[in-house]
């Protein structure tokens, strides 16, 4: 029969730290007999041995550096938006399938497109486009950034609503995310406000599409507020012009 090996009891007294995991603490510049003195470790005066930020990225030594050998040519509009289009023949079809569904309490936004794969990426919004026309037959209720003419006549006609809303990059995320604790951002951009702002792109600061959503159950109180702000904006804009 093997014996049992038997081990100190743990207590306060016998408890010390493995082998190892323990280290003195490096005190440089504490004279040459430390081994770190004069210099501290840092080898011989130079320009990498200084204390600070260091050098900056790109920097070669005062050479050109090569980011700026390398010719520029083009534009780049950091305030442009790239939207992720979905067609009606495409909704028509997720419809078909029972994918998708659209009520008046319930329509379809940028979250039931994601969720549903009609689009497998938001980018800066959703944009819905005419193609595929022919083929769409449902009334259906949807919330967008963006919609072409013809598929914003091609929903009407088939007895469905559609609004423009603008998102930002928060906005759009609570959107996909479900989220419906923080307020929705306005639009600050002239270019942005003007637009959300015609009925003739369906925009939800329009108060003629507010009018023409009104007993829709999805049109939130927001949008009337700001709708307000924007008539009473162009009336000190319109009165501005005449003085």
């Amino acid at each position: 029969m093997a014996s049992r090996v038997r081990t100190a009891r743990v207590s306060l007294a016998n408890l010390k730290a493995s082998p190892g995991s323990q280290h003195n603490q490096k005190r440089v510049g504490r004279g040459q007999g430390s081994g770190y003195g004069g210099t501290a470790g840092r080898g011989s005066n130079g320009q990498k041995s200084r204390s600070g930020p260091g050098i900056r990225p790109g920097f070669e030594g005062g050479q050109t550096p090569i980011t700026k050998l390398f010719p520029k040519r083009g534009f780049v509009n950091h305030n442009e938006k790239l939207y992720a289009p979905v067609n009606l023949d495409r909704i028509q079809h997720w419809i078909d399938q029972g994918r998708l569904t659209s009520t008046p309490e319930n329509p379809i936004t940028a979250r039931d497109l994601v969720l549903s794969g009609c689009v497998h990426n938001v980018q800066d919004g959703i944009k819905v486009l005419g193609d595929g026309a022919q083929y769409f037959r449902t009334p259906i209720y949807i919330i967008a950034s963006r919609a072409s003419k013809s598929a914003i006549s091609a929903i009407e006609e088939s007895g469905g609503k559609v609004v423009c809303k603008y998102y930002n990059k928060l906005a759009l995320q609570d959107c996909v995310e479900g989220r419906a604790d923080r307020i929705s951002a306005a639009p600050t951009r002239r270019e942005d406000i003007i637009w959300y702002g015609k009925h003739k792109n369906r925009g939800f600061m329009s108060p003629a599409t507010l009018e023409f959503l009104k007993g829709m159950p999805f049109v939130e109180e927001r949008w009337k507020l700001l709708s307000n702000e924007l008539g009473r904006w162009k009336k000190e804009e319109i009165e501005e012009q005449k003085r």
